[in-house]
């Protein structure tokens, strides 16, 4: 096969298609399905997601590749299975940013940003029933929380369950009073421990506060996916500081030092910054 350069997007796809040649391409791309590309997927996007918080612009370029190729990949499986191809990927989200732009595409007219996240949720809530006609289900009930996908992390899954809640009316009235039900949920955790902690209930219970927690970041407008991965950030910037300070004072280690010892060199970190 010889590539084309004219189209990035043509080479791409004869790359993948040479890839996935039962006669001369690559034995691991032959052997690929939807399930065992989709955690390289889900892979892909964190990553997608890290280089954008580092502010790696040529990260970001070489991090949207790979996406791309994540989907480049699935097309062609599907289009090996006569399901579907590229080009049917790329008009299913061209059709769907029409349909759900019309004051854009059409003669709708929204006042500003956050009007256009309800009108957007209400037709995604309108293709949703359509959809469960079209499935033979008109006689369900559609929940506020249909197609909340459960392969999303927990604490993004969690925030969008609850934003959808509340677009219904069950939300709490502001942070203050989702501040007051993690302090509940708090107790409910310490009770338990206290009790002699059945590790069912404590999982239970853990739940149960991170599930409040999200609510109180949501409350704030703090998304608490990006709020954790901060988080993590500052954690491994303070513990490596840790571990270069005691390395730095005649090799020592972590294990070997009193957890006073690890506590003032964290404190100090933080005051690093």
């Amino acid at each position: 096969m010889t590539e084309t350069r004219d189209d990035p997007v043509r080479r791409l796809r004869g790359i993948m298609a040479k890839l996935r040649d039962p006669n001369g391409g690559c034995p691991w791309d032959i052997e690929q399905s939807f399930a065992s590309i989709a955690p390289y997927t889900i892979e892909e996007a964190y990553e997608v997601a890290d280089a954008i918080q580092r502010e790696d612009i040529d990260g970001l370029l070489d991090e949207l590749g790979d996406l791309l190729l994540q989907v480049v990949f699935h097309a062609r499986m599907a289009e090996e299975a006569g399901h579907f191809d590229l080009d049917a990927v790329a008009e299913a989200i061209c059709d769907k940013m029409v349909r759900r732009h019309p004051h854009v595409f059409g003669n709708a007219r929204v006042t500003d940003a956050a009007a256009q996240t309800a009108a957007w949720e209400e037709h995604k809530a309108v293709e949703r029933r359509a959809k469960a006609g079209e499935l033979g289900l008109p006689n369900a009930h559609p929940s506020a929380l249909d197609g909340v996908t459960v392969a999303l992390p927990a604490l993004t899954r969690a925030a969008k369950l609850q934003k959808r809640a509340a677009r219904v009316g069950f939300d709490w009235p502001d942070a203050a009073a989702a501040l007051a039900k993690f302090g509940e949920e708090a107790a409910e955790l310490s009770v338990e421990m206290a009790d002699g902690g059945d590790p069912d209930r404590l999982e239970d219970e853990v739940g149960d506060l991170l599930f409040s927690c999200v609510n109180v970041a949501r409350k704030l407008d703090v998304d608490p996916e990006h709020a954790l991965r901060r988080a993590n950030g500052k954690f491994e910037r303070r513990f490596r500081h840790i571990e270069r300070a005691l390395a730095a004072d005649g090799g020592r280690r972590p294990e070997t030092e009193s957890l006073e010892t690890l506590e003032a060199l964290w404190n100090e970190a933080k005051r690093a910054g």
